[in-house]
């Protein structure tokens, strides 16, 4: 029997934050059979994880899968997965290879004895979006171009999976969330997309955030490390972060399940930091 433990991801309360399914060991598990675990789980995203001897004593494969696909790399799910490991093997350095690439993870003890994971992502790029791009997501959002904020233009951003990042000109225009689920799960389909990040800014270091998720089979992502790590690099793209820089995304908020996410930006070292705690739910 495959055991499948639950974790909620950047948070350290049970009730918030994003909740992933972790296998830890997923030797012999097809495709088909982890799809089928993950639909039954009914998460965002179950890691699941195989030992890669030839990475090193705590190096792994790992496979991410939500309800109605496989995507290739998922934050939140790396989150809670190195928790699981550093709760069953002590916390350190480890690796992790995705389908995106190779993910460097470090799990460390606060003075309280909460793990906290931080992941490296995969080299990340930003690109410009069509304009006929632009008005299509805004038609299946319902939102205007008018509540769009100019200082944060559409971009696509990658940094081990796609994302259309959106920016509101107001935090009411993000608390109202209503799409039409199938039209825009097919936009996103076409264009290779997991999330839409859709942020408000509250600060230059501060942001809100919300993911529609629907080519997961779900409305939304509470909390959603792919993304951040995304933003990160679509902030340094367009100037509105230095090379150095420590941002705070909130998430999940405004549906009941507050997560907090930290970002961090190295000089010299395109990758993106992302770091969060994660708590280990009951069965």
């Amino acid at each position: 029997m495959t055991t499948v433990l639950r974790y909620a991801a950047f948070t350290t309360d049970p009730a918030g934050g994003n909740r992933a399914g972790v296998v830890l060991d997923a030797t012999g598990l097809t495709g088909q059979r982890m799809l089928a675990i993950a639909a039954e789980l009914g998460y965002s995203e179950t890691a699941f994880l195989t030992r890669d001897p030839a990475g090193g004593e705590r190096a792994y494969r790992v496979r991410y899968f939500a309800p109605t696909l496989e995507v290739p790399f998922c934050g939140h799910a790396t989150i809670a997965a190195a928790v699981a490991v550093a709760e069953a093997t002590g916390p350190g350095e480890l690796v992790f290879e995705t389908a995106a690439g190779t993910v460097p993870v470090a799990v460390t003890a606060g003075p309280d004895g909460v793990l906290r994971a931080t992941l490296t992502s995969v080299e990340p790029h930003v690109l410009p979006v069509d304009q006929a791009d632009v008005t299509d997501a805004l038609a299946l959002l319902g939102w205007t171009a008018a509540e769009l904020d100019p200082t944060l233009p559409p971009r696509y951003a990658y940094a081990g999976a796609r994302h259309l990042v959106l920016a509101a000109r107001s935090r009411e225009r993000l608390a109202e969330l209503a799409y039409e689920f199938d039209g825009l799960a097919a936009f996103m389909t076409k264009r290779e997309l997991i999330t839409l990040q859709l942020v408000w800014r509250e600060s230059a270091t501060v942001f809100h955030v919300r993911d529609p998720f629907p080519v997961g089979g779900v409305v939304e992502d509470p909390a959603t490390g792919a993304a951040a790590a995304a933003f990160g690099a679509y902030l340094r793209e367009l100037g509105e972060a230095g090379e150095t820089a420590e941002l705070t995304l909130r998430q999940g908020e405004d549906m009941g399940s507050p997560g907090l996410l930290s970002v961090e930006l190295r000089a010299g070292d395109p990758r993106v930091r992302v770091s969060g705690a994660a708590v280990r739910l009951p069965a």
